[in-house]
């Protein structure tokens, strides 16, 4: 009842019947005979899309973890390492990351015979593996900063507790310090997960056939120009709006 109440109040209702009316703009006025000819290729691009965004932000949680846990209570000689990395990482653009790793690294490989032979050839010479490698290791430079303050953030008092019952210190980190670190900075790690779904458009630039490159392939085919964004705009606030209800259960759970 009360969630009704909320959506009834005056300026909701204004913003709805706004948003309608855009809606219904949009359907009679513009262009839209040309989905059914590039649906195919959006449905692709879409799961391109979906499963780097997946993948780098999985693997860049997994890297992050250790990345702050070094900088909270690590030695000098791992501690220095994860800071300088966290720092280059959200020092410098994106796209620059993108194209070190895809035309510097990426060049080098084939003047190795031996890895041109190798089974990892095929997948070395495309280019998703340079895009998830350089979206996992942004992500992973912002979220290790993040740890560092939600594992500093843990009551000490309660890992003191876990010492003094003769809890190994494995099991302390996995039943006591991680759980609460990651539910403290829920809220944070949903919005870098939003952050991480904007940059995968970059991914276009090295080739990588997401939604965003089969956007742009519809306005350089056909000259329509405001149709692909504007669905394309849409995509991308459905898939945000996704996470944002899933980080938030998380929350409530």
């Amino acid at each position: 009842m009360t969630s009704v109440k909320a959506l009834m109040q005056p300026h909701r209702i204004v913003m709805m019947l706004i948003f309608a009316a855009l809606v219904v703009w949009c359907a009679l006025s513009l262009r839209w005979d040309w989905i059914p000819q590039y649906a195919p290729l959006a449905l692709e691009g879409l799961w391109t899309t979906i499963w780097i965004l997946a993948v780098s932000t999985f693997l860049g949680f997994l890297l992050a973890v250790p990345l702050g846990l070094a900088q909270a209570i690590g030695p000098w000689y791992l501690s220095i390492p994860a800071r300088t990395f966290c720092t280059i990482i959200r020092g410098t653009p994106l796209l620059l990351q993108i194209w070190l790793l895809y035309y510097g690294l990426g060049s080098l490989f084939p003047q190795f015979p031996w890895i041109r032979g190798s089974e990892l050839w095929p997948y070395l010479r495309q280019a998703w593996p340079y895009a998830v490698l350089a979206l996992t290791l942004s992500y992973a430079g912002y979220e290790g900063e993040v740890m560092r303050g939600a594992f500093s953030g843990v009551a000490k008092g309660q890992l003191e507790a876990a010492k003094s019952f003769g809890m190994p210190r494995f099991t302390m980190f996995r039943r006591i310090w991680l759980p609460q670190a990651v539910r403290n900075v829920l809220p944070t790690l949903g919005g870098e997960t939003i952050l991480q779904l904007k940059a995968t458009p970059l991914v276009a630039t090295i080739t990588v056939v997401d939604i965003y490159a089969v956007s742009s392939r519809v306005r350089s085919d056909t000259f329509i120009v405001y149709e692909p964004l504007l669905l394309l705009a849409l995509v991308y606030l459905v898939i945000a709006g996704l996470i944002a209800l899933a980080f938030r259960r998380f929350e409530q759970g």
